[in-house]
């Protein structure tokens, strides 16, 4: 990242943005299975996942990030109200794969490898969803 412009700071925005984004919900879901459901399996799977959701020199990001100039860093209603703990699940994994998508879109015009990274990433998620919503195996 030789010369950026501020078009560039502001693409990598997204980037850091998006990378946290994506981590946070996977804890959410991390934490509901470990400490709710007391379940190993989903719960070691979220934290592997989370674990794999890194950059190349992903600190290089965090120079662009910019919390004062956010424009929707404030909480909309709609996030401020949840069901019960279910629906917290459920909007932290849907919250974790659109994030997912976001970066590998972009990383597509940084570097391609790790743009696949995080479609993988997304697929597991898709499964872990699965996993989450249908716990009953497909006949």
């Amino acid at each position: 990242m030789e010369t950026i412009n501020s078009t560039s700071r502001k693409f990598f925005r997204i980037i850091d943005a998006n990378l946290n984004r994506l981590k946070e919900g996977i804890r959410v879901c991390e934490d509901v299975q470990r400490y709710l459901h007391d379940n190993k399996e989903l719960s070691c799977r979220f934290k592997k996942l989370r674990h794999s959701c890194r950059l190349k020199d992903q600190n290089q990001y965090l120079q662009f990030r910019d919390i004062v100039g956010d424009v929707s860093k404030h909480t909309t209603h709609t996030e401020s109200l949840r069901k019960d703990i279910v629906h917290i699940e459920y909007a932290n994994i849907k919250r974790a794969q659109e994030s997912a998508r976001v970066l590998e879109e972009c990383l597509k015009l940084v570097d391609i490898q790790e743009a696949q990274k995080f479609k993988k990433i997304r697929y597991e998620l898709y499964d872990l969803e699965k996993s989450l919503f249908c716990p009953t195996p497909d006949k």
